[in-house]
């Protein structure tokens, strides 16, 4: 009988046990990348300051909220704080707006929630048609879902992912911390949104724009979840009165940064496409030009 010879069983067992130890990604690679903006204001118009930021930083997506879908009469969902477009917003041509839109929760719950992915992608190419924007190649849904509504919400970014596909348009969503123990929703890829992390009343103790201890309970999900990540960090601040008292929160640049390290070293691909939340000259002027580098880069 013909005997295989033995270094061919050590070469296989070799090959073996460093295909095994060599874990693959679970995520697909991101579709997207570079640096880019949330704006979140009622009309897109952009100053000096604002345009000089984006040419500086190599800005080259607007992330732009384009209005909201609220239970409307009837428990029917509709639009709601639509975005005006100024005359002037002078972006360079390389720049990429991508419609947002953000979905409240109950909506999920209202009546003819069948026909809201085909009203949503409609009304936004319309949008677009109208004030001279060019092609939609992309948009983003933003909503805080839960278990609870989990299936009716991924029941209509499925729906609104064929859609868009005719369309040659990508799809994306935001994902927030506690989004990431259930699975992945049906979209081209997500924006980690790494915001508004903790609980308002708890602001004593911990600051709810940004703590790395509210971060740490979720970063364990990361390494295992099925979907592209990009990462959103808070540039904003929060003024509130509590008990006749002015309070503002705002999150330090070392806060980002050790949040920022902790979740890229569980998800490579989180350095790929970074975010900024959100685009104003107030919030530019909150944080040094090499902040910003350092947020974007390191």
């Amino acid at each position: 009988m013909f005997k295989l010879p033995r270094l061919f069983f050590m070469a296989v067992l070799a090959v073996t046990a460093v295909a095994c130890t060599e874990k693959q990604a679970p995520w697909r690679e991101m579709p997207v990348r570079g640096n880019a903006v949330y704006y979140w204001r009622t009309s897109l118009q952009l100053d000096s300051t604002e345009r000089g930021f984006m040419a500086d930083h190599h800005v080259s997506r607007i992330y732009c909220r384009y209005f909201d879908v609220v239970l409307g009469g009837a428990d029917v969902p509709m639009p709601n704080a639509t975005i005006t477009f100024g005359d002037s917003l002078q972006l360079p041509d390389s720049t990429e707006i991508v419609p947002t839109v953000f979905i409240t929760e109950n909506c999920l719950r209202g009546n003819e929630v069948d026909s809201l992915p085909r009203r949503i992608v409609s009304r936004i190419l319309q949008m677009n048609a109208t004030n001279g924007l060019g092609d939609v190649s992309e948009i983003q849904i933003d909503c805080d879902w839960t278990e609870r509504s989990r299936e009716t919400f991924y029941a209509l970014l499925s729906d609104m992912r064929q859609i868009c596909q005719q369309h040659d348009i990508r799809l994306s969503a935001t994902i927030r911390l506690h989004q990431l123990q259930m699975p992945a929703p049906p979209v081209d890829y997500g924006v980690l949104m790494l915001y508004n992390t903790g609980a308002p009343e708890r602001f004593e103790e911990r600051n709810p724009i940004l703590d790395l201890r509210d971060v740490k309970p979720y970063v364990k999900y990361l390494a295992d979840y099925e979907l592209p990540l990009a990462a959103a960090y808070p540039v904003f601040q929060w003024r509130r009165v509590v008990h006749g008292v002015t309070i503002d929160h705002e999150a330090d640049l070392q806060t980002i940064l050790d949040v920022k390290k902790a979740v890229e070293a569980r998800r490579p691909d989180l350095t790929q496409l970074i975010l900024t939340y959100h685009l104003s000259t107030q919030n530019i002027n909150r944080y040094t030009a090499d902040d910003y580098e350092t947020i974007y880069h390191d």
